[in-house]
């Protein structure tokens, strides 16, 4: 893999391939750059991709002490695009690369940036009385708080059960029967350093990115899953409607991941949308 050197000296490693605007790819929180490679064989015969691995993701070890917090993460991105000398770049962010996206807009604005695509994401995760469009619609910081005790004790599992138990019966129903995607999953979350993922996740539920969200004055494409995990439809739509002329598609009977159960429709839209 390829990397640069982030302002503290961190190696921030990314693939690139294929040739045109650039198309900049930012992955979930415990993923990397492989979450894209079903997508690589036909967005590089039209972009060069650029797809990193965060910081503190991929296996790569923290070399320093900063770790991959959500402001963080977003600074790395600043620097990878003038690093490479982007400019009016496509960003795509699943889940925590939207909200990486979101700390980058309201950080540096819309600096280096063409367009944004935002793949099944609340600008809160954390719900209270006045914001049910967090996780689950009931995940208060109470919940929020017990959660990293459980990251702490099994982060493997506490992972998998945050995706498993939520608003998706399919999902419970493979946890429940511990099928085989599950079991690989748990190995390559046993891998993983916990520690700085941990840190990740506490910065994730501590930001909020309402306000961030008129700020956007670049054409923006949300694609949302119609069985996600994790959000109502009604998050979908609060989205939608907080950024000016933003385009909503919700895959139905798909999950967090809906471009990767709808893989030829995101393709097809991203193409479309990107062109």
């Amino acid at each position: 893999m390829e990397h640069f050197l982030a302002d503290d000296g961190e190696k921030i490693y990314l693939k690139i391939s294929g040739d045109g605007p650039p198309l900049m790819m930012l992955h979930g929180w415990t993923s990397n750059h492989q979450e894209w490679f079903p997508f690589i064989a036909e967005l590089q015969k039209h972009h060069t991709v650029y797809r990193w691995d965060a910081r503190g993701h991929g296996g790569h070890r923290l070399q320093g002490n900063d770790q991959p917090t959500v402001s963080r993460m977003a600074r790395d991105l600043h620097l990878l695009l003038k690093h490479f000398g982007l400019d009016d770049a496509c960003a795509v962010g699943h889940s925590m690369g939207a909200l990486t996206l979101w700390q980058y807009v309201h950080d540096f604005g819309t600096t280096r940036l063409g367009k944004l695509c935002l793949i099944d994401q609340s600008p809160r995760l954390v719900t209270d009385g006045d914001w049910p469009h967090g996780i689950y619609g009931d995940f208060d910081q109470t919940r929020a708080q017990r959660f990293v005790g459980e990251l702490e004790l099994d982060f493997a599992e506490s992972v998998l059960r945050l995706g498993a138990l939520g608003l998706n019966e399919r999902a419970r129903e493979k946890y429940a029967a511990n099928a085989r995607g599950w079991e690989r999953s748990r190995a390559q979350l046993r891998a993983l350093d916990a520690k700085p993922l941990i840190a990740c996740w506490q910065s994730l539920t501590e930001a909020d990115y309402r306000e961030v969200l008129s700020q956007i004055d670049i054409p923006a494409l949300l694609i949302y899953g119609g069985e996600s995990n994790f959000y109502h439809a009604s998050t979908a739509h609060y989205v939608q409607s907080r950024i000016a002329g933003a385009i909503l598609h919700i895959y139905e009977g798909t999950d967090h991941s809906p471009h990767q159960w709808q893989r030829e429709r995101f393709t097809r839209d991203l193409l479309a949308f990107a062109g």
